[in-house]
Parts: C-alpha cells; structure tokens; sequence
C-alpha cells in the first residue's frame, strides 16, 4: 500500500545526507546511535495519543548506541551443513550490500554484504559481493524477516500491510477459522509472504459442533473436538488454539483433551487465557495458574498469548514470576505480548459479558470503535453491540505492563491481528513491529535493538520449528538459511497505523525479501510477487 499522496519518502533526505558523507561515516554516524542497554532510562517523554501516531517530544536527543564490528571481527554465521561460500567470481542472483547485519540467532553484528542464490543466503561478507541485482543498504540494518507468530489468515488486503512492517512469516496461532485443507488450499500461491496456522478451539466446538460459547461440551463433544483436532495437526495445522475467555463453558476435560492431543505431536498450545483482569470471581492470575497446570497434567507446551491484555493486565510482575518458576521447574511456557496500551475486541465477545466496566475499570466513553473516530456513550454501545464492532478500550493496558513484559528475555513479540478490507481492525495490525523498535528500543530504551529483533525473529521460529520443518532456515540471517530479510532504516522506522486509521503502512522498513526475491523495494511492494509458501506441519 502506497503512502498517502502527497508525503515525501520516508528519508529522502536524510539519503542525501548518506550518500554526501560516504558509507563508513554512515555507519559510523548514524547506526552506532542505536543500541540500548537493557533497563537504560528512558529518553525525554514523547507526546502520545491513543488515536494518533507519536513523535518524539521537543529537545528529545538521539539514543547513544554501540557500534557493530567494522568489519565484522567474528566469524560470518553459517547455519550447520550450508555449503562453502562462492569463490570470488561468483555472481550472486542479489546482493544486499554494505548494512549492518544483524542475526539475534547467533549475536553476529557487522557491516558487510549479504549474498543470495535462489531462495537461500549463500554469503554473508566483509568483502563487496557481485549480484545480477542489488539493494544498497549503507545505513541501514539487514535483519531476518519478522515472524508475526499471533495472527490471523493472511487475506489479501492485511499481506501488504504485513509486508510494510516486515513481516515475512504470518502464522495464524490464534487459531484458523476453517479445516486445515481448505486454508492451505484456499492461500497456496496467493500471498507475499509464508503462511501457516493452528486449529482454532473456539471457531471449531461452535462451527463444527454447533455448540453454545457458554456451555461444556457433553464427553462425546469432546472426543469428536480432540479428534477434529488431531485431523487438523495431521493435515498441517501447527498446534492448538484455546480460547476459554471466548469459549467460557470450557471444561478442564475438553482442555486436557486437546492438550493431550498436541502434547502426544510435540505440538504446542497458544492460549487466550480464561480471565483478563484482577477482579474476583476469576482472575488474570487464577487463568495463568490454569495454563500452568494444563502444562504439568499433560507435558504439552504452551505460548500464553498476548499477556499484556490476557492474564497478566494489572498484574504483570506476579503473572511474570509464576511462568517463571514453572520453566523454572522444567515446564515449557513462552508468552508474546503487542506494544500497545490498549486491548481491542469484538462487542459481542464473551469478554463484554455484563459486569465488563467493572472488571476492566473502563466506561463505554473508553471504547472507540476502530476505523473511525467515534467514541462510544451508553447511549450508542447497544447499536454497535448489535453490529458486533470491534472496539479499542483506551486505557485498558498499562505501559509498564508491556515493559515489564517485555524484559523476560522468553517473551515474544506478535500482533494478534491482521488488518481487513472492512478497516474495523486494531492498529496492532499494521504496526506492531516498526512500534516495537520505535518506541521501545529508540524512544524508550527499554531494549537493545538486537533483544527487540530476537523477540520479533528467532525466538518465535524457535517456539514453531520443531512443529514446522520448514521454519528451521527462517529467522536468520546466516549462510544457508532462508532469504528472508527486511531492511530497515533504524532512525526513520515508527508506524503510523492508528485506531481511526489502522490501515495505515509503517515507514523506515524499504525493502522485503521473501525467498530470495524482492516483494518491497524502496517503500514500495511489488504486488506480483507472490513467494509466500505454506508453513505446514511435519505430520502433513
């Protein structure tokens, strides 16, 4: 999606700047301003708006940053079994020349050229490389591309707006709303960047099973929803989606079952938790300690999703501290959060049951309905209820949750959305990773910049690798991984989506390689590339 009219390139000066100062000044002069140290203060306040996009606050300086190697002094990463590099008159399909690369993978940081063959790295060097075809990336960071690891299906209108925000890798573990052939079918050769899925609890007991969201299921409800379940695990599926706060009449034997059904896979369980505030009867901390015991009765693997606004709102240390002490004990526990300070879901969810204003501390006039600048009044919220719009509840996360969040070196960073054609979508959608650099690495310093890309690259191909073999060369940027990359200016990159325009494309992220070919290229994706290909499961 192109910028709106009238907007000048994200950088076009600042280019200038670069091109008049050469690249060692460059990467001297201005990479070296980035990195942060873990629990550094903050930098001068920014001026924020819920609705609106943030800048940095008058007088604000640039953060002091480490530099990377120049050359690189350690060696260039390589990932085990890749083949020798090319002799020297080799010339490469595309080379990515003179960034800074970046691989959270095995902490390699230097300036050099990145050389491509196909879909695969096949160099990784300080020496200038030869391509049929070329990106200058003097002054930026080449980095792996971004693995959104909580979304949804990749419909054609949200893939752009993915793109824009490099991401290379969209898996839809909040759960896919249809059978695993007809999703894989129904995306093959249809979108810029990979795709994959889980089986979705919630969309299935209702869709399939045509039973109530408030209701348990009988025993023999439950055998035909662990058997659908392990269906979709054999037909590609990678995993189980639970969603006890959507599906309240979730018995713990329907968990167990489709626990037990991952954990007999190695597959993993990604969890919206049943309650997503402190406030008794059921509480965020009771929902994360039924997650833990899930966990220890059947051995499976869990990914509790977007903490910040489920399970660990309000009260994020204590939430951190047990899924700390159960990895402690051996159990297998990841999180994800989104950098945002507001929650948004759909009116007529279980999660606005009567009683909502009290458990959230929120009032209708907090909730604004996404894609437009209405805000809602108890006046109003009864004809959106009725239309099931999606809302954005100001407020309703607080900003130290997310950094608390944030500084657990296994939690990860995901969207939990994907934008629509309808634009009745969180910003989250279009803006979660260009936020989380811009905000929390470069604004905040609440991150270095290579923890921030760890969370956002090889740590979610991490928690899937094992369930999809063909995620085992993403998320790296190393001789014989796969050629997914982003390019990204770090002193221009910040989102611009917002809860009245989600909708709108990140800035600073000008070029996308998806298998070895260029989907975006300066600002502007390439709509006839199509490399996307499906993420399936080992046993498919």
């Amino acid at each position: 999606m192109a910028d709106d009219p009238g907007e000048p390139p994200p950088s076009a000066d600042r280019r200038r700047l670069l091109l008049a100062f050469g690249a060692t000044a460059v990467n001297v002069g201005l990479l070296h301003r980035l990195d942060l140290p873990s629990g550094a203060q903050p930098s001068a306040p920014t001026t924020a708006d819920p609705a609106g996009p943030r800048v940095s606050a008058p007088g604000s300086a640039s953060p002091a940053v480490s530099r990377p190697a120049d050359p690189p002094t350690a060696p260039t990463p390589a990932r085990p079994g890749a083949p020798p590099a090319p002799g020297p008159d080799h010339v490469f399909d595309l080379v990515v020349a003179g960034g800074r690369v970046m691989d959270p993978d095995t902490g390699f940081d230097g300036l050099a050229d990145v050389g491509i063959d196909g879909d695969r790295i096949t160099s990784i060097s300080s020496v200038p490389l030869r391509g049929r075809d070329s990106i200058d990336a003097t002054g930026r960071v080449v980095a792996p591309g971004f693995v959104d690891l909580l979304s949804y299906e990749p419909n054609p209108f949200g893939v752009w707006l993915k793109l824009a925000d490099g991401v290379t890798t969209n898996l839809a573990m909040h759960g896919v709303n249809n059978y695993a052939p007809a999703f894989f079918d129904r995306y093959r050769d249809q979108t810029p960047i990979h795709f994959g899925g889980a089986f979705h609890q919630h969309f299935m007991r209702g869709f399939d099973i045509g039973a109530r969201i408030d209701l348990p299921l009988t025993p023999g409800q439950v055998d035909r929803l662990v058997g659908l379940a392990a269906d979709g695990l054999t037909g590609g599926f990678a995993g189980i989606a639970l969603s006890p706060e959507y599906s309240p009449g979730t018995s713990t034997a329907e968990l167990l079952g489709l626990a037990g059904a991952a954990a007999a896979r190695n597959h993993v369980c990604f969890v919206h938790v049943r309650h997503s505030d402190p406030t008794p009867p059921g509480t965020s901390l009771e929902a994360i300690d039924e997650v833990i015991d899930l966990a220890d009765a059947t051995g499976v693997a869990v990914h509790i999703s977007h903490l910040a606004s489920t399970g660990g709102t309000h009260v994020m240390g204590e939430a951190l501290d047990r899924l700390e002490a159960a990895r402690a004990r051996g159990l297998d526990v990841t999180a994800c959060v989104y950098p945002y300070d507001f929650w948004g879901t759909f009116l007529a969810s279980a999660r606005f049951a009567p009683g909502w204003q009290e458990r959230y501390g929120l009032t209708e006039d907090d909730l604004q309905i996404a894609g437009t600048a209405t805000r809602l009044s108890p006046d109003t919220i009864g004809a959106a209820t009725a239309d099931n719009r999606l809302v954005a509840a100001i407020g309703s996360i607080p900003e130290t949750d997310v950094e608390l969040a944030l500084e657990r070196e296994w939690v990860m960073v995901a969207s939990d959305a994907i934008p629509t054609l309808a634009g009745n979508n969180h910003p989250r959608g279009a803006g979660t990773f260009a936020r989380t650099i811009a905000r929390y690495v470069r604004d905040r310093r609440r991150l270095d910049l290579m923890r921030a890309l760890a969370k956002m690259t090889i740590l979610p191909t991490r928690r899937v690798e094992g369930m999809l073999p063909a995620m085992a060369g993403k998320g790296r940027v190393q001789r014989g991984a796969d050629a997914d990359l982003v390019v990204f200016d770090p002193t221009a990159i910040v989102d611009r989506a917002t809860i009245a325009a989600p909708a709108r494309p990140s800035l600073g992220i000008d070029d996308v390689i998806v298998a070895g070919r260029v989907a975006r290229r300066g600002g502007q994706e390439d709509r006839t590339v199509l490399a996307g290909s499906a993420m399936r499961s080992a046993a498919s």
